[in-house]
C-alpha cells in the first residue's frame, strides 16, 4: 500500500502552535483511505500545544541542521527551541523511513518553521522568505518527495498516481 506522510494539522488535529489546525479535505480523504500518516514534528520534538510561535533565525532548515542557525520563539522571550525542532525532524524521518518502500511523498504545511517547503517566515518580521523548515529540509535531503500543502495541483496529481 502506498503511504503519504502529512503534517498532522492538515488532517484537522489541533497541533498548531496556537492550538488550532489547518484541516484540508484532500488530506482527510487520504487518511480515510488509509494512505495518510499524520505527524506533527513540533509535538514529536517535545513542544506543547499551544506553544509560542517560533522562527528560524538565519537561513532556513538546512542552516539549522548544519548548526548555522537556531529556532527561537518570537513571543518576546527568544527561547531557543532548536533542539526540539531537530528532535521532531529526526523523529519524523524515522517514521518516514519505516515506510520508505511505500512512502510516495510527504505533504507538509507551508510557511511552518518545521514543515515549510518553499516559504518560511523571517525571524525579524512577518515577511515570507524562500526556504524550507527543519523537517522539510531533513526529509528532502534524505530523498523524500516533499509537497507544500498549498500546491493543490501537485497533490491532486499525486492522488491520481496513487489511484492508478
Amino acid at each position: 500500500m502506498k503511504r503519504v506522510i502529512v503534517s498532522a494539522c492538515l488532517l484537522g488535529i489541533n497541533c498548531k502552535y496556537n492550538g488550532g489546525n489547518n484541516r484540508d479535505p484532500l488530506i482527510v480523504e487520504l487518511f480515510r483511505r488509509g494512505i495518510a500518516v499524520p505527524l506533527c514534528p513540533e509535538q514529536l520534538g517535545g513542544l506543547p500545544t499551544p506553544r509560542p510561535p517560533a522562527k528560524i533565525t538565519e537561513g532556513d532548515g538546512f542552516s539549522v541542521i548544519s548548526g548555522k542557525a537556531k529556532v527561537k520563539t518570537v513571543d518576546g522571550s527568544d527561547l531557543d527551541v532548536t533542539e526540539n525542532f531537530l528532535k521532531g525532524a529526526y523523529e519524523t524521518l524515522y517514521v518516514a523511513e519505516l515506510f520508505k518502500d511505500s512512502c510516495v511523498a510527504c505533504i507538509l504545511k507551508e510557511k511552518s518553521p518545521s514543515c515549510g517547503v518553499r516559504k518560511i517566515y523571517r525571524f525579524e518580521n512577518d515577511d515570507l522568505k524562500d526556504g524550507r523548515g527543519v523537517t522539510a529540509a531533513l526529509l528532502s535531503s534524505k530523498g523524500f518527495k516533499i509537497l507544500p500543502s498549498e500546491d493543490r495541483e501537485s497533490i491532486e496529481k499525486l492522488i491520481e498516481e496513487i489511484d492508478e
